[in-house]
């Protein structure tokens, strides 16, 4: 017990250290559009490459960043990086980021939101803000206000991990979403005989009857993209395609799919 004590307390400084360091960079994985074959945009996802201890997970230091207090300033400056970043890229090519329900109680998000897209002269059209089912389950009410005001700037709003949670169906009739996420988990065992395949059935119906954008994450196989294919998903994402790749890489990505994508018409 006290050696994790002793690790989280070491971890904290650490943490500490590296942003006021601008340790941490920002990676993109890419979103392919499956009827046309072409990248439609990034997740921006964090990285953290420390001196001595190499790449540190994020399932491992963003809990604790979300616990000490230090996702605020973390997440604003995410924000501001991909902003910055996508505002390079071409005019169709989008940027998503994630957003932890802790930033939803500074009650400051929709400002840095704004500063953030004034600041890199990004169209709001651009950027998508990714939320998982956890922001509906305190202060809901509040917690939609700022999601309808992120709305109004003409930001995208997406549902992450869906299916995963408690009740994302209410949350679907109280939001209106411009993208749900068809978790990973599902997309796993498509190919083989289990109800994950009538899962993402059901999901890209929903989907297409709400008028709503469905990404499938997590796809690996040739095989799990013809299923998702199949099954009218729109959007999908994973290793099949590319993992997260530093911001310098994303030219390269672009130019490689539009090849692909001509050679395929």
């Amino acid at each position: 017990m006290d050696q994790q004590v002793q690790r989280r307390r070491e971890m904290e400084l650490d943490m500490r250290r590296a942003f006021a360091s601008s340790e941490f960079e920002l990676h993109y994985q890419p979103l392919v559009d499956i009827a046309s074959d072409k990248i439609s945009g990034f997740e921006a996802l964090l990285r953290w490459p420390h001196p001595g201890k190499g790449k540190i997970s994020p399932a491992e230091f963003i809990p604790l960043a979300e616990e000490i207090g230090l996702i605020g300033p973390i997440g604003e400056w995410v924000l501001r990086e991909a902003c910055n970043e996508a505002v390079n890229w071409p005019s169709e090519i989008k940027v998503a980021v994630n957003l932890s329900p802790v930033q939803f109680r500074s009650r400051n998000l929709v400002q840095v939101v704004i500063s953030a897209l004034a600041n890199s002269g990004l169209a709001p059209t651009r950027l998508e803000l990714e939320i998982t089912e956890s922001v509906f389950l305190a202060e809901t009410e509040a917690n939609l206000a700022i999601l309808h005001q992120l709305r109004e700037l003409g930001v995208s709003i997406s549902l992450d991990d869906f299916g995963t949670g408690y009740s994302s169906l209410s949350y679907l009739r109280s939001f209106p979403f411009d993208k749900i996420k068809i978790d990973r988990s599902f997309v796993k065992d498509l190919a083989k005989p289990s109800d994950c395949g009538a899962i993402v059935r059901a999901i890209s119906g929903l989907g297409r009857s709400l008028n709503i954008t469905t990404t499938a994450e997590g796809v690996e196989t040739t095989e799990q993209l013809d299923w998702l294919r199949a099954e009218g998903c729109n959007e999908v994402q994973g290793f099949l395609f590319s993992g997260a790749r530093p911001s310098v890489e994303v030219g390269q990505l672009l130019v490689r799919f539009g090849a692909r994508a001509s050679k395929a018409a």
